[in-house]
């Protein structure tokens, strides 16, 4: 599959024209309204990922790939011991944004990796080698989204009802999504599929964003709230569960936005079977169960007054507003990947996958 810049330019991030920024779709504005930030300061691009400005486990790993280049871009020494250092610091920093999409960090590594890999080369030599490696970030998910639509097709058959929870299409990614890309592949070919959108509380993301992107491409897609999705199983209307990652652990556990738990509960209760599609890098070996992951708890606003014109809580009331939940590796029918379909036993599957 060619990737061109064409390809990377329509995506939600990429690189500015003169290739000093990092230009994001702000998909806190969607779907009423299309804006796009040109980020080039550290403070900001951390925002940018910390507000869900740019959000999804691939995008914001393609976000950090291209940030590092720019911030690399911006230093003035010329000697490699402290550009290596600031670099360091710089990644620290944009890693503590979000911690538990292992995507960041990742992206991140990868990069201060390029620096550590040619210890014979200069400053001036090691921004081209940067910039190439924050590209082939962008370019290698567009292929895996690519692949991981193909493996995810391949579950379904045409007229199935497929449900979501989240997020995770062309926005969250690059081309195609993850969790969204066998539905977009099936438009593309022609394949007729229903889709059951969770809107997602507390911050709306299915009926932000999934609604507004299947929509767009003309999908038939319902909107649903989160407390609906237990009487559309039993009413029949779903025949499989594809929902995203942001951390997969070693034994197949995953965390993704905070309710798939809960529909993985009810699928597991209704026959009905549930799958997490995701990057290869969504997969964290040194994180032995869910356990091990980190949860990211947000601001009680959202829950309180951030889509009110005043707010349904008192100011004193407490709110517990984790971004993710885990889910069970015991409630998972496959791992969809772009290097294939995972079966239980998880644990033993994965590390066949990481080994190649």
């Amino acid at each position: 599959m060619k990737i061109t810049k064409e390809d990377r330019m329509s995506c939600s991030v990429h690189l500015s024209e003169d290739e000093k920024a990092v230009v994001i779709l702000d998909q806190t504005r969607l779907p009423n309204h299309t804006e796009y930030l040109t980020l080039t300061k550290i403070g900001d691009i951390y925002e940018a990922i910390r507000s869900l400005a740019v959000r999804g486990a691939p995008a914001i790993g393609i976000c950090a790939g291209y940030a590092m280049y720019v911030l690399a871009l911006q230093k003035s020494t010329e000697s490699r011991e402290e550009f290596c250092r600031h670099l360091e610091a710089d990644g620290e920093y944009l890693i503590s944004s979000r911690p538990t999409a292992v995507n960041l960090s990742w992206a991140v590594q990868r990069m201060l990796d390029v620096v550590h890999r040619h210890p014979e080369k200069n400053v001036s030599d090691l921004i081209p080698l940067l910039k190439e490696e924050a590209l082939a970030i962008h370019e290698e998910d567009i292929r895996m989204c690519r692949s991981i639509a193909e493996y995810g097709l391949s579950l379904v058959k045409p007229g199935d009802g497929i449900l979501t929870h989240c997020n995770a299409g062309p926005l969250a990614t690059s081309k195609y999504g993850t969790a969204l890309g066998p539905i977009f592949l099936a438009r593309e070919t022609g394949i007729p599929l229903r889709v059951f959108a969770d809107e997602t509380r507390p911050l709306l993301q299915g009926a932000r964003l999934t609604s507004y992107e299947l929509q767009k491409a003309g999908v038939d897609v319902t909107l649903i709230c989160d407390n609906m999705a237990s009487i559309v199983m039993k009413n029949g209307w779903v025949q499989a569960c594809f929902v995203g990652c942001d951390r997969i652990a070693a034994n197949g556990d995953f965390a993704n936005k905070i309710g798939t738990s809960g529909v993985a509960i009810l699928a597991k209760h209704y026959g009905i079977p549930f799958y997490t599609l995701g990057p290869r890098s969504t997969i964290d070996m040194n994180c032995p169960t869910g356990d091990d992951i980190r949860i990211e708890q947000r601001h009680p606003d959202e829950i309180k007054t951030m889509w009110y014109s005043e707010p349904m809580a008192l100011p004193e009331v407490k709110c517990y507003n984790p971004a993710f939940d885990v889910t069970d590796h015991s409630l998972l029918t496959a791992i969809v990947t772009d290097a294939g379909i995972i079966y239980p036993p998880f644990d033993i599957n994965l590390r066949k996958l990481m080994q190649g």
